[in-house]
């Protein structure tokens, strides 16, 4: 008889695992419909719930413990008998159920106060179901829940792997048989409850939060994989729009922006404003969108400077900032309401993020532009009173002497600051202007000579029309005669060089005066030098404009010995360099 009955209830166990299992369906299609809700995949992704959220997780996770209540089994101790589904339990009936799983779900992926918040619901309700387990049942509830949050803060940060969801949802069960043996009465009917639910319900829902956590994984990985896809799109699109939104917000690149938008993006359409007024608009018809987005919606996102989602017709505007000042929108139009999904809005988000620090860079690249280009005339203008302190000692020695002679000079010199005028308004000029600039100058120099200077030019007159900065060969010049062969009584010759080379030309100057030691040799054209004849500016300005207008390809090079001279050069690309004025034909002069 004992082995009959025996028998009877190891089946019985048997039974209730199957159904138990077979009953997971139900948990796993609540499961899955629960992920759909933002609120609760950030809580599963293991993100610091905030305060005001913790009582609806409290509340959905209590739900679900509830739903695993009403799929239990009702279970007579006393007769050895299970039944179906069950709303009420008489005073003799226990439920074997699976409300453990929506328990340890909500400590494990949100702490002790959802844990317990959600064993407090759960509880509540399984003691409001009755029965002579209803009381430890309800306790035990609130222990599932303290022990899951338990292990929530002893792994933060952690991934929550499916062999601890089993343990912790399989020990909270255990808990609640200990619990019912401990509380529930009679004991001898809590003992065989236990021995006929006991092993079922530990496996069933140790099984039942390891397939919780499967889901969630599941759809955080989804999520991963989508937000890894619109990132990638992100990026792809900020790097085919930096070549226009650098220009800043134009209607030029405001229009290549919305069509890269649009074609990526795959709206209905897109369109970019400067302020309130539409710059572009790339899509569905551009009639129709004051119908479809007022002035007073863009107004409010530009006064706000955040985002907004306009309900009709399906819009969301985005601001485009500069700094902290919100200086345009950009719009994106869609079908339907449903499209304005939670990785839409977010690759919005970042779109709109990315093209404001492109409008960011642009203004800064404007900025240094503008102050690239005050250095460069600031460094022609400090020439022009160098050249005329020396050109004016010339004239005034000569007009007692050679009046005539004087006043020639002073033609030459009216002609050159005509020359030097343009130079200062122009950011580049050619080599062939350059040379003629320096034969002005000369004619002034070889005054101060008079028969002891001897200039020769050698020019391939194939780079002629070459550009390089304003000024730069009369700086060079000037140097050396002032410096170079500064001194000598007699043969004072500097030659002028413009030679052809493999990528581009080379400039020099050379003289054959006294040289200069290795120490001075290596600070010239990169330190202002002072000596007893001048301030030692010219030549360094002039290597600072070329390195900064050429590169440093194109820095002032020097070599000197003492007693043999001095030459001087620096090199020029053959390419046209952006900004510089149109290339002319030039005629030939004659230098030779």
């Amino acid at each position: 008889m004992d082995y009959k009955k025996n028998d009877r209830r190891n089946n019985a166990v048997y039974d209730l695992l199957i159904v138990m299992l077979e009953r997971m369906g139900i948990i796993v299609t609540v499961a899955f419909v629960m992920t759909r809700f933002a609120f609760f995949r950030q809580t599963m992704n293991r993100q610091q719930v905030t305060r005001s959220r913790e009582g609806v997780v409290m509340l959905m996770f209590g739900f679900f413990g509830i739903i695993g209540t009403y799929t239990g089994v009702a279970f007579n101790p006393a007769l050895g008998e299970f039944s179906g589904w069950s709303v009420a339990l008489d005073e003799e009936e226990a439920l074997a159920n699976s409300r453990v799983i929506g328990v340890v779900a909500a400590g494990l992926l949100g702490g002790y106060r959802v844990g317990l918040g959600a064993g407090l619901i759960a509880g509540i309700h399984r003691f409001l179901l009755g029965g002579f387990t209803n009381v430890a049942c309800g306790g035990a509830a609130l222990l599932a829940g303290w022990l899951a949050g338990w292990f929530h803060h002893k792994m933060p940060g952690r991934r929550l792997e499916l062999p601890t969801a089993f343990a912790v949802g399989a020990l909270a069960e255990a808990i609640q048989m200990l619990v019912i043996l401990l509380v529930a009465r009679p004991f001898t009917e809590a003992w065989l409850l236990v021995q006929s639910i006991g092993l079922p319900m530990i496996l069933a829902n140790g099984v039942g939060c390891s397939l919780f956590i499967l889901i969630i994984r599941n759809v955080l990985n989804e999520e991963e994989r989508a937000g890894a896809i619109q990132a990638q799109k992100a990026l792809r699109l900020a790097s085919l729009t930096l070549q226009h939104m650098r220009k800043g917000l134009t209607a030029d690149s405001a229009r290549a922006t919305c069509e890269l938008v649009h074609n990526e993006v795959g709206v209905k359409a897109v369109a970019m404003t400067d302020g309130e007024v539409i710059l572009a608009h790339v899509g569905a018809e551009r009639e129709r969108e004051r119908e479809r987005i007022g002035a007073a919606e863009i107004r409010r996102v530009l006064e706000a400077g955040e985002l907004a989602v306009v309900q009709a017709p399906s819009a969301v505007i985005a601001p485009l900032k500069r700094k902290e000042e919100t200086i345009g929108t950009i719009i994106f139009y869609f079908r339907e309401g449903k499209e304005v999904s939670f990785l839409a809005m977010e690759l919005i988000k970042g779109l709109s993020t990315l093209l404001s620090h492109q409008l960011e860079i642009a203004e800064a690249d404007r900025y240094h532009k503008l102050a690239k280009e005050a250095e460069i005339k600031s460094l022609q203008a400090q020439i022009s009173p160098h050249f005329l302190f020396n050109a004016l000692n010339v004239i005034v020695s000569l007009i007692r002497t050679d009046p005539m002679k004087a006043r020639k000079l002073l033609v030459s010199l009216s002609h050159f600051f005509r020359q030097n005028l343009t130079g200062t308004t122009t950011s580049w000029t050619t080599i062939e202007a350059e040379l003629n600039q320096v034969k002005a100058y000369l004619n002034i120099e070889e005054a101060r000579f008079v028969d002891k200077l001897r200039v020769s030019y050698e020019v391939d007159e194939e780079v002629l029309h070459y550009e390089i900065p304003p000024l730069t060969l009369q700086p060079i010049v000037e140097n050396a005669i002032k410096h170079g062969i500064h001194g000598m009584e007699k043969d004072c010759e500097i030659v002028i060089r413009v030679e052809k080379g493999k990528d581009g030309a080379r400039v020099s100057v050379q003289d054959n005066g006294q040289g200069m030691g290795s120490e001075r040799l290596q600070k010239l054209g990169k330190e202002q030098l002072a000596s007893a004849e001048g301030t030692g500016i010219g030549l360094y300005n002039t290597n600072r404009r070329l390195t900064m207008m050429l590169g440093e390809e194109s820095a002032i090079q020097v070599e000197s010995h003492l007693g043999q001279g001095t030459l001087v050069y620096f090199n020029v690309p053959k390419f046209k360099k952006e900004g510089s004025t149109d290339e002319k034909t030039y005629q030939s002069a004659n230098y030779r």
